[in-house]
């Protein structure tokens, strides 16, 4: 625990941490890269390039000093982290480097502000949630590198088939190349993919939800086809996979990890809610349910613009046939022609919770958000206003950041 001197200095810096945190990030990132290149290929510089990052980290540092009395407040959030780090294979020794150039920018950003004081009580603060980090990094390298077919870093995977689920959205079915075990996980999880980018010269990593239940000899993800060039740096991995990843490619992959997932430990039904491609968490989850609780019910939301972006509708459907506990409700918010036609979707417009409160507001019940974040903001809000306690509430957004909500 940090001394209380310590503390307050810290404190102290939260107006310019509102005020001037991203301007600060910016810089750090910055200083970083240029004094380390080498770790440009542990982050991803489509974030990088659109400022999310910068942003998230802004965030991050700012609720760290509001909160530096009970850093424990921070904890549902440094678990997400741990988990994105140890993805990524950052690892204990990386910290020293990240201190001192975040040190270092905190001192060239303020100025004549920063007092030695002041750079020696971030230092400890650094250094105290730095500890926190890699204790819980260390477990999760642990558990990865122990359970049945597990690793830590990267390890080869061969693509064994890409399957087309939509305009947007393919599939990628995974094997070990080693010809080894395929690890267990839970349904909801992610693991990072790593591909070379010629236009950085650079590998890159990127985290995709798997898209299937445990248990199978692959392991799925499914990605969403995103603009990419200069003015979309977001898309040129997933452009890669895409367009130059075939069938029997070989690419890098991190374990499975991840804090959102399904709670199997309990009975209680359950109401999965997504939109676009925040579908494939749902779908680990719901194929889950069938195999192995297919007693619980279970309501499945989903919405997308139209027919040709909707992935996995007849397997939906499949599964809404072979099992009568689960109710499934689409939404097409732009119906074309051929969509009314087909009849794939049930209503037209976005997911509106309270006009099906009497179907999906049940007592103990669990709900499972997943999707762009103003949807998923948007869906948390109304389940709250109807009622439904916040830790029955389960999020998570692709991309850098947490959803506020």
């Amino acid at each position: 625990m940090l001394d209380s001197t310590s503390r307050e200095l810290v404190k102290a810096t939260i107006p310019v941490l509102k005020e001037h945190g991203v301007a600060l990030t910016r810089h750090f990132y910055a200083r970083m890269f240029t004094h380390n290149p080498e770790l440009k290929s542990m982050f991803n510089q489509g974030n990088q390039q659109n400022g999310s990052q910068q942003q998230a980290l802004a965030m991050a540092v700012l609720a760290y000093a509001e909160h530096i009395d009970n850093p424990g407040v921070l904890q549902p959030v440094l678990t997400m982290v741990a988990n994105k780090h140890a993805s990524l294979g950052i690892r204990a020794e990386h910290y020293p480097i990240v201190g001192k150039h975040l040190l270092a920018s905190i001192k060239e950003v303020l100025g004549a502000a920063a007092s030695d004081a002041l750079i020696a009580a971030w230092g400890a603060a650094y250094g105290q949630l730095a500890d926190i980090l890699i204790a819980q990094e260390s477990q999760i390298y642990q558990q990865s590198a122990t359970q049945s077919g597990g690793w830590t870093g990267w390890r080869s995977f061969r693509v064994q088939q890409k399957t087309i689920e939509s305009e947007e959205i393919t599939s990628f079915y995974l094997v070990p190349a080693d010809g080894g075990q395929v690890p267990d996980y839970r349904p909801g999880q992610y693991i990072s993919v790593r591909v070379f980018v010629p236009s950085m010269g650079l590998m890159q990593p990127r985290q995709y939800s798997l898209s299937a239940a445990p248990g199978n000899q692959y392991l799925r993800i499914s990605v969403k086809r995103e603009a990419a060039g200069t003015h979309h740096p977001d898309g040129m991995v997933s452009t890669i996979l895409h367009d130059t990843v075939a069938e029997g490619a070989l690419i890098d992959v991190a374990p499975p990890m991840g804090d959102y997932f399904l709670h199997e430990d309990r009975d209680t039904p359950v109401v999965l809610i997504s939109a676009g491609v925040g579908v494939t968490p749902k779908l680990s989850m719901l194929e889950h349910l069938m195999q192995k609780q297919a007693h619980r019910p279970v309501h499945f939301l989903h919405a997308c613009r139209h027919g040709g972006v909707h992935a996995f509708k007849q397997r939906i459907k499949d599964l809404q046939q072979q099992h009568p506990a689960l109710h499934s409700r689409i939404y097409y918010e732009t119906p074309r022609a051929q969509d009314v036609l087909d009849q794939d979707y049930h209503q037209q417009g976005r997911i509106d919770l309270a006009a099906i409160a009497e179907t999906i507001v049940q007592p103990k019940a669990d709900y499972y958000v997943c999707g762009p974040r103003a949807f998923m903001q948007a869906q948390i809000a109304s389940l709250k206003q109807l009622g439904v306690a916040p830790q029955q509430i389960h999020k998570e957004a692709f991309g850098s950041g947490g959803v506020a909500a």
